[in-house]
């Protein structure tokens, strides 16, 4: 197995909860990068709009670093760890105050360069 060049990209600080990222996450883990953006604008989550921003970077980084070919990119990791919460409090009844912890969260994605997928173009 050869290892090939992985390209990066961090979305930090997204707002959102890491679980809600995560359940997208994982249906484009491991999808080419064409197949992920197709998914990515039809899904009606509110996380995909940020997921998306994340994706591109990461393809723009492969093309512009390490010249690799977007067509011919898999996603090779992705995940979705927590960031900090922003407290906020809300009134409620007989002067009390209610906490509310708005999530945040941090986006990984990695590419890289799949020789099987281009193989299997090239026979079709």
């Amino acid at each position: 197995m050869t290892d090939s060049p992985l390209a990066q990209a961090h979305g930090r600080y997204i707002r959102g909860s890491a679980s809600k990222v995560r359940r997208v996450l994982d249906q484009i883990r491991g999808r080419t990068y064409r197949d992920a953006l197709i998914m990515l604008e039809f899904m009606p989550y509110r996380s995909t709009g940020p997921i998306t921003k994340v994706l591109r970077s990461a393809v723009a980084n492969a093309e512009n670093n390490l010249g690799l070919d977007p067509s011919s990119l898999v996603i090779k990791t992705a995940s979705a760890d927590m960031g900090p919460s922003m407290k906020r409090y809300r009134p409620r009844a007989q002067g009390r105050a209610f906490a509310i912890k708005k999530q945040t969260c941090h986006i990984s994605i990695a590419v890289a360069s799949s020789t099987e997928s281009s193989s299997m173009e090239a026979s079709d």
